[in-house]
């Protein structure tokens, strides 16, 4: 809910002026730069914090409320919610417009970010009545101007008003937040049926969504709904902390707690969650596209059950760094498997992308009837010079599966064994002669040097 769009958040530093906060960002930026680690900013131009006619006047109601906001057009006293937060910017007047350029423009050039997040981007698509837009005037304003050619510009493409966009959202350079790879990445590795011919287009980059792989951003879970750690513990939201009797936060989680709801002390338990955990990290790096993680997942960071807790400045949503030593073994297969895809081209993102050879337990006949839980791919880079095999089963007994030829494999990873046998280095990697036995709802990749 943001006031002033110029402005970092001043509890972000102990600087004693209130222009001290300027410089202390301006110095976390350099210091990631120096580490190689680009900054973007999430960004909330879509309703601010003076909420409906019940809320204050702190900015832009005082100063032209009709310009800067969508009104009511039936009631001009009320304010449209397609945000869900009481408000939202009229963004595709020519004033606001420029407000918003000037102000992406300036966290490039004054403070040094390289792009943005757009929080409920959709929003940017409606018009000064609320109606969709087919060419909205401040998406392609962002899109070419000249001082933001260089910066990452992501977009959610979808709003609390029922728009949702994603992959056909304006503009040529935006990628966008994959909704559906989060959701049927979750049901296929949950168990549920009619997943597998879904769970192709997401490994494959989405290409019935998007023009290019590197459109989309790939993800399980983000700042928004359950953590990994929850996704794999609990069936249902828990809620009620926020004070608005567990209405609050979505109801479609795709979740499911392994056996027992919340924390568990039963070692079964625990074994079949950190598996599942290892099973949706390797789907989302291995994927074609741009993974994203959200932090503490490495660590299985848990809200205990809230998925809607950006209200709740506590314990609930901090990181506790004491798990970075207790799930020490996650956080290395993490780092793992980050290495791994960027340091092999066959899971980097092109144009035209490489095909993809798909199979099932037989080589190159997938199973994508609707009871089928098991997926097999072969990737290799653009020379042919490596070639990966990753087979997925999320079916509740072992499966074997042929491997589509003879020559000689190496499992560089396997999401049964617990750490530090779920990743091998190369040199390591145990061999694998045709058949390759996949326990319970468990992957392995194997790695093949051509």
């Amino acid at each position: 809910s943001p006031i002033a769009f110029f402005a970092p958040h001043s509890g972000y530093s102990n600087a004693a002026s209130p222009l001290g906060v300027l410089d202390d960002f301006r110095d976390m930026v350099k210091a990631l730069h120096h580490a190689d680690i680009e900054v973007i900013v999430d960004v909330v131009l879509n309703h601010t914090g003076e909420v409906d006619e019940k809320g204050p006047t702190l900015s832009m109601r005082g100063l032209e409320n009709e310009v800067y906001y969508i009104l009511d057009r039936a009631d001009l006293a009320r304010y449209t919610n397609y945000a869900g937060c009481g408000n939202v910017i009229n963004s595709n007047h020519s004033v606001v417009r420029r407000l918003i350029r000037d102000c992406l423009r300036y966290w490039v050039r004054e403070m040094h970010v390289d792009g943005f997040r757009f929080d409920l981007a959709s929003i940017f698509s409606r018009g000064e009545d609320g109606k969709v837009m087919a060419n909205p005037p401040v998406i392609w304003t962002i899109d070419s101007d000249p001082v933001l050619a260089g910066s990452r510009i992501i977009a959610e493409a979808w709003d609390a008003g029922g728009l949702y966009q994603v992959g056909r959202f304006a503009g040529e350079r935006f990628q966008e937040w994959n909704g559906p790879f989060r959701d049927e990445i979750r049901r296929f590795v949950k168990g549920d049926t009619h997943t597998v011919a879904n769970l192709q287009q997401r490994i494959s980059g989405s290409m019935d969504l998007f023009r290019a792989p590197w459109h989309s951003v790939n993800f399980v879970t983000a700042h928004d709904g359950f953590t990994l750690n929850d996704l794999v513990s609990y069936n249902g939201k828990h809620n009620l902390a926020n004070g608005e009797n567990n209405r609050d936060g979505s109801d479609a989680n795709h979740s499911w707690n392994c056996g027992t709801e919340g924390p568990s002390t039963d070692p079964a338990v625990e074994t079949l969650r950190e598996r599942q955990i290892r099973n949706l990290i390797l789907i989302n790096t291995v994927s074609l596209g741009n993974a994203m993680m959200l932090m503490g997942d490495e660590v299985r960071r848990t809200q205990r059950g809230n998925n809607n807790a950006f209200c709740q400045d506590n314990p609930l949503s901090w990181m506790d760094w004491n798990l970075v030593k207790t799930h020490s073994g996650l956080l290395r297969y993490c780092r793992y498997m980050i290495d791994l895809v960027k340091n092999h081209l066959a899971f980097h993102h092109r144009v035209p992308p490489v095909p993809i050879q798909w199979h099932g337990t037989q080589p190159g006949r997938p199973d994508l009837g609707e009871n089928s839980h098991s997926l097999a791919f072969t990737l290799e880079d653009k020379n042919g010079l490596e070639r990966f095999y990753v087979a997925l089963n999320a079916f509740w007994e072992p499966l074997d599966f042929t491997l589509p030829d003879s020559s000689a494999w190496r499992c560089l990873v396997n999401t049964a064994n617990p750490s530090p046998r779920d990743v091998y280095q190369p040199g390591e990697a145990p061999r694998v002669e045709d058949q390759l036995r996949v326990d319970a709802r468990s992957c392995m990749l194997l790695f093949q040097d051509v």
